[in-house]
């Protein structure tokens, strides 16, 4: 019976090693890293308003690109085929994190009084009301397998007066920075975030343009 036992013995104490180094040998999974906007700076702020200059605004919902509602950061390649990884992700639904951080953004012009997001209260009253439709909102790689691609932020938008729902203003932001390292997803959001204060400085600015005869056009420069 001896000889049995030892073989029986051996046999555990190899399937435990083999086992211990299965377990040391498995590759770990990155930790899942998430992403927020609103962090960028907004440039120079600098100037007085008296508060009866200072407009009123309320920010729509966001009209968002469907292929661009979800979690994953989304990243185009030449061919347009769009990728996502799990491991790099907006904390949460890009519809919201957009509006909050433009929301924020407007804020901070000092043209701006108030800033308020749908769904607002309703005897909220605005100076004029802001529709988004952003159509891009991603990193581009030029082809599979390069270092350096670039960030896209593609949102169109307009400036419309509450009291009879008049278009007064309109506009284009294309914000695009082609020094962006493929793979490094924080420096893919700082760009994207630093689009989204463009579009709230572009239409501060269209607001100081806006004539009450007609629709004013600030994509043309």
């Amino acid at each position: 019976m001896r000889p049995a036992v030892t073989r029986v013995a051996l046999a555990i104490v190899l399937l435990g090693l083999a086992v211990s180094g299965c377990f040391r040998l498995a590759r770990r999974s990155p930790a899942v890293k998430s992403y927020v906007l609103g962090g960028a700076n907004f440039g120079e702020t600098a100037g007085a308003h008296s508060d009866s200059s200072r407009v009123a605004l309320g920010l729509r919902r966001l009209d968002l690109a469907p292929y661009l509602s979800t979690l994953g950061i989304v990243v185009r390649r030449a061919d347009n085929e769009i990728i996502t990884t799990g491991f790099h992700r907006w904390a949460e639904g890009p519809s919201v994190g957009v509006n909050r951080a433009v929301a924020g953004y407007l804020a901070m012009a000092p043209e701006v009084r108030s800033v308020d997001v749908a769904p607002w209260p309703i005897r909220s009253t605005h100076d004029y009301l802001i529709q988004l439709h952003v159509s891009r909102l991603e990193g581009i790689e030029s082809e599979v397998g390069a270092l350096r691609g670039e960030s896209r932020l593609l949102a169109r938008w307009e400036i419309v007066r509450p009291s009879d729902g008049a278009l007064v203003g309109r506009g284009v932001t294309d914000a695009r920075e082609r020094d962006w390292v493929v793979d490094d997803y924080a420096g893919l959001v700082a760009r994207l975030d630093r689009g989204l204060a463009a579009v709230a400085r572009d239409i501060v600015s269209c607001i100081g343009r806006v004539d009450s005869t007609k629709t004013v056009d600030c994509s043309m420069r």
